[in-house]
């Protein structure tokens, strides 16, 4: 189950409106303007056999509401084995991870640093980027929620698995020299 968060996702009101052009043309669309509401933050676990997502909105990213998220994942799962992929934010691994010896049924394992792509919960955010918040007006954090938990049940709705179709993986080489790097 890959799990992560998408911190600070601004409430931005958009000047909207006509432009018109030289040519007598009048097209709507979105000004550059905008007018800041504050921010969120979402945290989204997707189970990979089924593809459907849980998430929780917080005001914060710390270790706190990471727990907070996790023991609502795992109260869903009764004494299930969980094996959950995190990146590698500090949150998510302690020096001492109290929380994690207490739930011996749950198992962390990290992405490589520089990585974070290969967890297809961020997949699942480039989804939700572009069909519910990209371009979109709110005035007030809790839009931006209530936009985000009705995107959520419209895609469980359908949820099916990523398939990676990707049969075959060419390495690159590196240019070594800073000169090579403009060949």
């Amino acid at each position: 189950m890959p799990l992560d968060e998408k911190p600070g996702i601004q409430a931005l009101e958009r000047a909207q409106g006509w432009l018109r052009l030289p040519s007598g043309k009048a097209l709507t669309g979105y000004n550059h303007e905008y007018k800041r509401h504050g921010t969120t933050t979402l945290f989204a676990a997707l189970e990979v056999a089924t593809g459907m997502v849980r998430a929780g909105h917080y005001a914060r990213r710390r270790r706190r509401e990471f727990l907070a998220f996790m023991n609502e994942v795992v109260s869903s799962y009764s004494e299930k084995e969980i094996h959950v992929i995190l990146d590698n934010l500090s949150s998510h691994k302690p020096k001492v991870d109290k929380w994690l010896i207490r739930h011996k049924n749950i198992h962390f394992h990290y992405t490589p640093t520089h990585a974070s792509w290969l967890s297809q919960v961020e997949i699942w955010f480039s989804i939700l980027v572009r069909k519910a918040l990209r371009g979109a007006s709110f005035t007030s954090p809790r839009q931006v929620r209530e936009a985000i938990d009705r995107f959520i049940l419209a895609y469980n709705e359908r949820a099916a698995p990523f398939e990676w179709r990707k049969k075959e993986v060419y390495p690159k080489n590196l240019k070594h020299n800073y000169s090579n790097l403009c060949n």
